[in-house]
């Protein structure tokens, strides 16, 4: 099987030059110049990061990005779609507000920011890849309608996921809010009643009122719970966990067919940070330490290429000696965790993102294989 090439360059900096020259020889390197941009609607996604959060992308580097799509004639937005659960990004006001207060906005970027699936994320698109199991996946229309996608993706560890790279964000990322629902619909989380100990922040953060806390342990609501992980992703005693590695293959795959429907017939090009590699997703209003050192910035035309090599990179990577969750879980392991190999699935068990980057595969996304080819 022919490989793909992934393009990355590190951290280091000084008089030579900066991170935002460093990126943009990056992506000259890996070919975005390739892209025919002229009169071209270009929806770069991206997560602006939900407000209290510090993990997202810093929107500097998005000027860079937005700077060569002009030069190149195309008509640059910045884009993500609504969320199912609650909080900052849930209808496009409050959206819009939020990408606005960390700095996603014309002055800093140079573009405007368009929410893809419009006020109460039902503005969408069916576009219909006959997947195995989604049929046709609902795309925010900003996205499905664009000429061209250009991923920006902050790489980072995900509850449910294993880790969120460039599908996530473009699979989950680009899905209405009634894509999200059917991306989640078999990935309903459970509750360890042994760890359970009825503190309610479960109760508390749910949108959907699915989790309760009844005689001092919470219990799910299955008729009402999406499966959005933010009991999971909230539990401080992680009670809250994925009902199996299943349930997480199933949105993985899910994450892929939705993935290739955003990408369908168009031009295409992907860029991610591997810093603030934060365990869990920029979708709540907070992030724990990085579990790893920042290492650089990677971009390649094939986001399984990509994925992949960001999920080595980080995986052969050493671990934060002090202050993050990772750490914790291998210190209270007393020397029985012989295998650091796989950094996500240490984190989150109950996940399987190898699964995820094989079906994507699988439905020719692209390929695993890659050569790392480094810039300076």
């Amino acid at each position: 099987m022919a490989e793909s090439k992934v393009f990355f360059t590190d951290m280091r900096a000084g008089t030579s030059g900066n991170l935002l020259d460093k990126l943009r020889r990056l992506i000259k390197r890996a070919g975005i110049e390739d892209l025919d941009f002229k009169d071209k609607y270009v929806a770069i996604k991206i997560h602006f990061g939900e407000f209290g959060n510090m993990a997202y992308i810093r929107p500097g580097y998005c000027a860079v990005l937005v700077d060569l799509i002009k030069q190149m004639g195309g008509k640059p937005f910045l884009t993500d779609s609504n969320t199912l659960y609650t909080g900052f990004r849930s209808n496009a006001v409050d959206h819009l507000d939020t990408a606005n207060r960390n700095g996603f906005n014309r002055i800093v970027t140079g573009c405007d920011a368009i929410i893809a699936d419009g006020l109460r994320g039902k503005d969408e698109r069916a576009v219909d890849i006959n997947g195995k199991y989604c049929k046709a996946p609902l795309i925010g229309s900003a996205i499905a309608d664009a000429d061209i996608v250009i991923s920006m993706t902050h790489f980072k560890g995900h509850e449910m996921a294993g880790f969120g790279g460039t599908m996530k964000n473009l699979g989950m990322g680009s899905g209405s809010v009634a894509g999200k629902k059917e991306m989640h619909s078999s990935a309903q989380p459970k509750i360890d009643s042994d760890k359970c100990i009825g503190c309610g922040i479960c109760q508390k953060n749910c949108a959907h009122d699915a989790a309760h806390v009844i005689d001092r342990k919470a219990q799910i609501n299955y008729h009402d719970c999406v499966g959005c992980g933010q009991c999971v992703a909230l539990c401080p005693h992680e009670a809250a966990v994925m009902s199996s590695q299943e349930s997480s293959c199933v949105l993985n795959y899910k994450i892929a067919e939705y993935s290739k429907a955003v990408l369908n017939g168009k031009q295409q090009f992907h860029v991610s940070f591997i810093m603030n590699v934060s365990p869990e997703c920029d979708c709540w209003a907070h992030n724990d330490a990085a579990v790893v050192p920042d290492l650089g910035i990677a971009a390649s035309k094939d986001p399984v290429a990509l994925d992949q090599a960001c999920a080595d990179m980080v995986n052969a990577a050493p671990v934060m000696m002090v202050g993050n969750v990772l750490r914790d879980k291998l210190n209270s392991a007393s020397g029985k965790v012989a295998d650091e190999s796989d950094k996500f699935r240490l984190i989150h068990p109950d996940t399987n993102w190898q699964e995820g980057l094989r079906y994507a595969e699988e439905i020719g996304l692209g390929v695993r294989k890659y050569e790392l080819v480094r810039v300076k």
